[in-house]
This record gives structure tokens, sequence and C-alpha cells, in this order.
């Protein structure tokens, strides 16, 4: 893994399970072979593939958008950012659906909970 792969990698790591306690490290729900950065042109690319603790897991989407919103946080904006899980699921890699789901306020407190850096 490259040097800015690493970095993307431990800046998901610390990210809390929403469901069971540990952190998606802990779970291996992320994982450092999941995660490639390449360069187009001057833009960054970005692939984050993770795996749900069990194949039909309902918090798929949630974890999804856990790591889109702290790479969105935490990366340029001009990084292109691309969540993939077992079974895609397009609403985690469209922007608006993405917005959309942060608007409402029990998904934005789980989200802000499961990324919240540990003291």
């Amino acid at each position: 893994m490259d040097d800015y792969a690493g970095s993307v990698y431990d800046m998901i790591s610390t990210i809390k399970d929403p469901e069971k306690p540990g952190t998606l490290e802990d779970l291996n729900v992320v994982y450092e072979e999941g995660v490639k950065v390449t360069k187009d042109d001057d833009k960054y690319l970005v692939y984050v593939k993770f795996r749900p603790t069990i194949k039909h897991c309902s918090l798929a989407t949630l974890i999804g958008l856990c790591l889109r919103v702290k790479l969105e946080r935490n990366l340029p904006s001009s990084h292109k950012i691309s969540i993939l899980i077992a079974e895609v699921n397009k609403q985690i890699n469209d922007k608006e659906r993405t917005a959309a789901a942060m608007e409402n306020p029990n998904i934005k407190e789980m989200v802000e909970s499961c990324i919240k850096e540990p003291l």
C-alpha cells in the first residue's frame, strides 16, 4: 500500500460500527487492501472497498455513508471518492442522495457518532 492509500486507510479505520462495539477496522469491515488511490492527470481517485460483517447487512448503506462523509471532510474537494461494497449500492456514490441523507437529523446523528475520532 502506498503512503497516500495508507493515510486514507488510517483516516477510515477509526470509524465506529453503527451497531456492534468496535471500529470498522476491528471488525474487518475496512481493510488495507480495500483502499486504492490512483492519480489521473491532476486529480486523485480514491477507492474504498468494504465488506459488511454479514452478507445482507441492513446497515451497509449507513457504513458507506460514514465512509463517504469522513473522506469528504478530510480530503481535498478535488479528490473523486468511490465507495464500493459487495452488493453495489448506487446511493452511496450519489452526491445528491448523500446530501439528502445527511439532512435527516437521525441519520446525521448516527453518522456523526460513528465518524467521531476517539479521544
